[in-house]
């Protein structure tokens, strides 16, 4: 499947800003799931910095704007030709560690919420044990935007009983952790059925399986990402994945807007 992907964030501030640093990971790579054709980033208000692959290997430039700015637009576009693998993504690649998967961060730290919810999952292939968890993790915590935020623990999440992909991702990673299993945040796109657009980009996860590599699991979606997905960045969690992150130096109070279009 061919999709067309817009994805454009915009910040405004009451004030000019002193300094503002960002860093963006919003370009994808071609791989066993997607074959990347054009693709372009556009920054307005902003210089870029530098530009590096990063530990995690995901594509990452770092823009600044010095005093005087009230505007920042950051847009990337392009197409990708996706490959439905029934979630497959592959081997293990890249500069990080297969044993850094299996470590916690302060995101997805398993409390004991966490590993009862693991405790339950059963007996069964590695393959299973993990579809069990997913439609459990989906089944146990609802869908429901501004209950949670960026810096929410899974644990907190899901004592909660709900948030968004993030958190249904930071949950599986815990889960999968303490069942075993290295695991990992994916931020990327998903082409919705109803909704050409939409208000953010989308997050699965992703755990190793040995004689498999790694598998993609979307508890937010209740399935193995498919050829309507895109993926991005990938990390521990959401702050070694985010689109977009950075720092702002000075008083200046931010509003944010974000829109994400993906079309067939």
């Amino acid at each position: 499947m061919r999709l067309k992907i817009t994805h454009r964030t915009e910040y405004r501030y009451d004030q000019p800003v002193q300094y503002l640093l960002q860093r963006l990971r919003l370009l994808p790579s071609s791989g066993r799931t997607q074959t990347v054709g054009s693709w372009a980033i556009r920054v307005e208000g902003a210089r870029e910095e530098v530009r590096f692959t990063d530990h995690f290997g995901n594509d990452t430039r770092l823009v600044s704007a010095e005093s005087g700015q009230n505007s920042i637009t950051v847009e990337a576009t392009g197409d990708v030709t996706t490959h439905d693998t029934a979630g497959v993504t592959g081997p293990h690649q890249g500069f990080a560690p297969l044993w850094l998967f299996a470590q916690q961060t302060p995101l997805t730290t398993a409390g004991e919420g966490i590993r009862a919810l693991a405790g339950a999952v059963g007996q069964g292939t590695e393959i299973e044990r993990l579809h069990t968890l997913m439609g459990a993790i989906r089944e146990r915590v609802a869908y429901r935007p501004g209950t949670t935020s960026v810096v929410t623990p899974a644990e907190e999440a899901l004592a909660l009983k709900s948030g968004v992909c993030q958190d249904h991702s930071h949950i599986f990673i815990a889960a999968a952790g303490t069942l075993g299993f290295p695991a990992r945040y994916v931020s990327g796109y998903l082409m919705m059925d109803a909704d050409v657009e939409q208000a953010a980009s989308h997050a699965w996860a992703e755990a190793y399986v040995v004689g498999l590599g790694w598998v993609a699991f979307d508890p937010a979606n209740g399935i193995s990402p498919d050829e309507r997905y895109v993926r991005v960045a990938t990390g521990r969690d959401y702050r070694d994945a985010s689109p977009v992150s950075g720092i702002l130096l000075g008083q200046a109070q931010e509003k944010l807007a974000v829109t994400v279009t993906v079309e067939q």
